[in-house]
């Protein structure tokens, strides 16, 4: 999820065909796009996350939610711009929330439980008073400034104070926003029950509350990855994450935070039209779905197809760059600007490819 600095208005038509294994998200089918014809590098694991949210094979680049916090900041100073929730760590781990070369104040902030005490170890000071907090902070600042200006600027140094400062007025807020006990009792029964349904109502009242990206992984390793028995796999995966995927499309429509929220939902790569042991399915990274909801993108709208066969995209062929340059185009970024110098180039999030997909915009 990402939360824009601009509101949309809304366009679109009809006519999206959605699975039966999602019957609550058919009901959102005016809000939602689904891109048929998307492809990316390669069909392993590690490299197709990194370039899913990195623009990268490799763990060498910041993530999305890095890029977006570096070029457009965030709207509350007491919580993260960038919050990562996940039950454990999924393949790869935190190089998909890294900040790699950029400042370490935009590296994504991962969250494992949801419970508002455990949330974040040890947010409650209860040794000091908010008075006695601040001014030992201030001298902590104080001494910092002091060796920076005697050893020359410090990178790791100045993201070190940002985070403690950060860790201050956190406690101020952060608790608070992962308190689920203060929606109401239909709010929480719209979402369901579980960490997915948790995880999607906390998404939301973060986002509420200003954080630039909320990045929610289904859960720990690879749970879709059903090589085997598939048909029980992902229908019971997917009926567990429906109820809630939709949930959160109508909560954020209910509040009027749909148009200037853009949801993306998908994996890495797709699966194979041909059968693996005769009960699974391979990775595929010919042609795959995802879908996207909100913040300016035509709902009700199938853009692009596969051949035949549902192998291979063929028809208005997506690449991850290009979904990246149009998620930062709706944020109001140009993706051939946002850039940053590093070991004697500029890089971003699109590298030197991404081409705006603008039959999708409404």
């Amino acid at each position: 999820m990402f939360k824009s600095p601009f509101k949309f208005t809304k366009a679109g038509k009809s006519g999206v065909e959605v699975s039966e294994l999602y019957p609550e998200l058919a009901k959102c089918i005016d809000d939602i796009c689904v891109i048929r014809s998307m492809h990316t590098n390669v069909p392993n694991h590690e490299p197709s996350l990194l370039m899913m949210t990195c623009g990268n094979q490799q763990p060498i680049r910041p993530s999305m939610g890095s890029w977006l916090t570096y070029g457009l900041g965030t709207e509350n100073q007491n919580l993260p711009g960038f919050v990562v929730l996940c039950p454990g760590k999924p393949v790869v781990g935190p190089q998909l929330w890294s900040n790699s070369f950029l400042p370490g104040v935009f590296q994504g902030c991962h969250i494992s439980s949801l419970d508002p005490k455990k949330v974040i170890e040890h947010i409650e000071n209860r040794s000091l008073s908010t008075d006695s907090q601040r001014k030992q902070l201030d001298l902590l600042n104080e001494l910092n400034r002091l060796h920076k200006d005697r050893k020359g600027g410090d990178d790791q140094l100045d993201a070190r104070i940002q985070s403690l400062e950060m860790a201050f007025r956190m406690q101020t807020e952060a608790v608070e926003a992962f308190d689920l006990n203060k929606e109401k009792a239909e709010t929480r029964a719209l979402y369901g029950k579980g960490y997915f349904a948790d995880a999607c109502l906390i998404a939301r009242r973060l986002v509420e509350r200003g954080v630039r990206m909320v990045q929610i992984y289904y859960g720990a390793g690879q749970p879709w990855d059903d090589h085997g028995n598939i048909e029980a796999g992902h229908r019971n995966k997917a009926k567990d994450s429906d109820k809630a995927a939709a949930a959160l499309l109508i909560d954020l429509k209910r509040l009027g935070l749909l148009d200037e929220t853009l949801v993306l939902w998908g994996g890495e790569f797709g699966r194979t039209p041909t059968s693996e042991g005769g009960t699974g399915r391979d990775h595929n990274h010919h042609g795959f779905s995802v879908w996207l909801a909100g913040g300016g993108i035509k709902g009700g709208l199938a853009y692009g197809a596969t051949d035949e066969f549902g192998f291979a995209a063929v028809e208005k062929k997506v690449h991850v760059h290009d979904l990246h340059a149009t998620i930062l185009h709706q944020m109001g970024i140009d993706h051939e600007k946002l850039t940053y110098r590093y070991s004697g180039r500029d890089f971003r999030l699109t590298d030197v490819h991404g081409t705006v997909i603008k039959d999708i915009l409404a």
